[in-house]
């Protein structure tokens, strides 16, 4: 899936707003460490639910973190998910812009990744600073409905640090995309789970 990245400066960090400790937290296990997240379930039922299949149904097993776009010290995004594995994907859901949800791409947030709208499938962004220029835009021309957000790492950032500070190769593609933007060694999403009430 596409996510272009606009180059711009990296601002100060932008604290996330507080999560509602009553939203299911998942639990990601990676070959470079762990981190839980917590699930927008109620602003942003359409791409929670979505999100929460792909981890009920174990379909994000083994997949890689095959992106990472780095614009600046600690600002860019990762990308992880099925890749549109025919095994692993499941169909496109409805887009929930931020305008509709309220929620904001501040450090920690978790997208799904799209072409057009309504092109999502189980393709999934963690952004890196504060890149709320990725929410949605009336102003903007063109297609300005943004990401939808769905989610907000809670714990374990320092993971998803290591995994956005680790080399990129300058020749390698995914698919024939994304050069300059693909590890050199993907790290793999070993497991995601739900956590039970209260872990």
């Amino acid at each position: 899936m596409l996510l272009t990245l606009i180059a711009v400066p990296a601002a100060a960090q932008v604290a996330t707003p507080p999560v509602d400790p009553s939203l299911p937290r998942v639990a990601i296990h990676t070959s470079a460490g762990d981190f839980t997240v917590a699930v927008e379930v109620v602003k942003a039922p359409i791409t929670a639910a979505n999100f929460l299949k792909y981890v009920d149904e174990k379909r994000l097993d083994g997949v890689k973190f095959y992106r990472t776009v780095k614009v600046g010290d600690r600002f860019g995004f990762v990308q992880f998910g099925v890749d549109n594995d025919p095994k692993r994907v499941l169909p496109p859901i409805k887009h929930e812009p931020t305008t509709l949800t309220g929620l904001s791409h501040t450090d920690g947030t978790l997208s799904v990744a799209r072409f057009e709208p309504g092109t999502a499938r189980g393709d999934f962004t963690i952004s890196l600073g504060d890149q709320r220029y990725l929410d949605a835009d009336p102003a903007k021309p063109g297609d300005n409905l943004g990401y939808a957000a769905f989610a907000h790492v809670v714990d374990g950032m320092d993971t998803v640090l290591t995994i956005f500070d680790a080399p990129v190769s300058p020749t390698k593609t995914q698919r024939g995309s994304f050069r300059g933007e693909v590890p050199e060694e993907a790290v793999t999403l070993i497991s995601a789970r739900r956590l039970m009430p209260g872990q």
